[in-house]
């Protein structure tokens, strides 16, 4: 994820990253698929899903977390 991308990401609500991790996670899905029926030719790419995956969890907990100290928002 770029920096760009990723500076967007934090001004999303917690309900909207969550619809962007079940995004990733079926993409995701879908590169294994793909990676076990042979039709995968770029194996990097489920590494980088992988990653935003994690990212966009982490802003998920950082949001919560914030929210559980300062009260909702």
């Amino acid at each position: 994820m770029k920096k760009s991308d990723w500076k967007a990401m934090r001004d999303l609500t917690i309900s909207e990253l969550q619809t962007k991790a079940r995004e990733t996670k079926e993409e995701l899905f879908n590169l294994r698929f793909q990676l076990r029926t042979g039709h995968l030719s770029d194996f990097s790419k489920i590494r980088q899903i992988r990653r935003t995956y994690a990212q966009i969890q982490t802003l998920i907990n950082e949001k919560r977390l914030s929210e559980a100290k300062h009260g909702a928002a």
